[in-house]
């Protein structure tokens, strides 16, 4: 009896206990638990003298700290600081994620070595690099710290290939697309047939392309740093570029933008164009603007170097219209002689003014793009006549939407025959008034055996189509093998 005396007195004890705890009404939750394993079977055998005193908030948290998250309650969440020298660069250029890329193409065996500075631009620095079996290249990295050119927007804005790219504002996302414009511009002038640099890989914004040298290490010179024989020399280039824009325009589909002698390079007595990356196609709205002033910026150099140059309306017209149009043929033999047959500006005053006033029409892509004013100065005589405007079977044409001014003649015989227009109009009104049955057409309102037989060809031609399809797995095998 006496050891269950004992027991009883000591379960008494602990009640007095946890009842002075429960005063406290901040951790009566604690002490509840604490109650729950002090009442177990193992837990009756404590003496009083260990749970005399109380527990405070500070013990139960730290006794409790793994099973109650208090960090987000009791402390602030560590800020995430970035550090400064992620960032900084070398030569504007050279950052650590851009070396990252570089050594990504050492690993793939692009380039073995990479040497010093060969140029330095608004946009990105040019750096020599070597091969695997000891070709030469030029790296061209682009700047994404100090950006000296900014304008780029308006050069991606419209493009149809590049309608899906976002965070144009970004700078270094808008680098990327613009290394990757560049790329698939030099890509399609070398398959085009343009003298321009072979592109070899991309990485990001990190560009390697063919170095164009004379084997002395030595990068070949740009047209403003090339030494002219004589006049005769100066000429021939300015025929040779007049007539590489043309092919840029009709064969490559692509409008330089910014064309200039420092963009040119004259390698074995041939120009290549390089620095492409804010070329345009003809769709672009802006292409027109951006095609006169590569001719403008052309025909200023050449005219410092002192001869006589051909009209920008010339070199213009020439530049957009077919060759049937122009009345030779596809040929750069017949197209350099057609150019070397345009007049000069200088033995003609007229062509001076028209070339001032040329400069500040105001270019549309397509008929789309008139404004009210446009046809309202049609109306007036005060401008050419739609021929200009639209092309062949009323076609709209690129290079036949500008509006030119007219000629006091053609304003005079325009007049003319609007007034015998008139006149016959109002003599035949009976006849025209005539009402005539309209013919359904489309796909709706098909006969059945049309219908069939249409539907019939069209199988034949895709059965037909898919004996020369070439395999997927075969494309797959190609595309690859262009990649690297």
């Amino acid at each position: 009896m006496s050891e269950v005396e004992e027991k009883i007195k000591n379960l008494k004890l602990e009640s007095d206990i946890y009842s002075d705890s429960d005063s406290d009404s901040d951790i009566s939750d604690f002490e509840q638990d604490t109650s729950n394993t002090n009442s177990a079977p193992n837990s009756i055998s404590k003496t009083p003298e260990n749970t005399s005193k109380p527990l405070d908030k500070a013990q139960i948290l730290s006794k409790y700290s793994d099973k109650i998250k208090t960090d987000e309650f009791l402390f602030k969440r560590k800020q995430i600081s970035k550090d400064k020298a992620d960032r900084a660069t070398v030569e504007n250029v050279l950052d650590p994620r851009t070396v990252n890329f570089i050594v990504k193409l050492l690993k793939k065996g692009t380039i073995t070595r990479i040497n010093g500075c060969l140029s330095t631009g608004k946009e990105a620095n040019v750096y020599h690099a070597e091969g695997p079996n000891g070709e030469e290249y030029a790296v061209k990295i682009y700047k994404t710290s100090i950006l000296v050119f900014k304008d780029r927007e308006r050069y991606v804005d419209g493009e149809f290939r590049f309608r899906n790219s976002r965070s144009q504002h970004n700078p270094r996302k808008m680098i990327k697309i613009w290394a990757e414009k560049e790329f698939r511009n030099l890509k399609r002038l070398h398959i085009s047939g343009l003298k321009a640099p072979e592109p070899i890989d991309l990485k990001s914004h990190v560009l390697v392309m063919e170095f164009l040298s004379n084997g002395d290490g030595f990068p070949s010179p740009k047209l403003r740093d090339y030494p002219f024989e004589d006049l005769e020399d100066v000429t021939k280039f300015y025929h040779q570029m007049i007539y590489n824009i043309r092919y840029m325009f009709q064969k490559c589909r692509l409008v330089h933008a910014d064309l200039s002698e420092y963009n040119t390079i004259v390698h074995n007595s041939e120009l290549y164009t390089f620095d492409v990356s804010q070329s345009v196609e003809p769709e672009h709205p802006m292409s027109l603007d951006f095609l006169r002033m590569d001719i403008k910026n052309i025909n200023d150099f050449f005219m410092r170097k002192g001869i006589d140059v051909v009209s920008e309306r010339l070199i213009f017209k020439f530049v957009i219209e077919d060759t049937k149009i122009l009345g030779v043929n596809d040929t750069p033999e017949e197209l350099v002689e057609y150019i070397r047959n345009l007049p000069l500006k200088s033995e003609n005053e007229q062509e001076i003014k028209d070339d001032e006033i040329f400069r500040s029409l105001h270019l549309v892509r397509s008929l789309n793009h008139l404004e009210e004013r446009d046809f309202q100065k049609f109306r007036d005589g005060k401008i050419d006549t739609l021929k200009e405007l639209v092309g062949q079977n009323g076609k709209t044409s690129g290079g036949k939407d500008e509006i030119c001014q007219n000629d006091v003649e053609g304003d005079d015989s325009s007049k003319g025959e609007s007034e015998d227009d008139e006149e016959d109009d109002d003599s035949g009104e009976d006849s025209e008034w005539e009402e005539k049955e309209k013919e359904l057409k489309g796909k709706k309102f098909e006969d059945k055996d049309d219908k069939k037989l249409r539907k019939q060809k069209a199988k034949e031609d895709a059965r037909e189509k898919r004996k020369t399809k070439m395999k997927k797995h075969v494309k797959k095998k190609l595309v690859n093998k262009g990649k690297k």
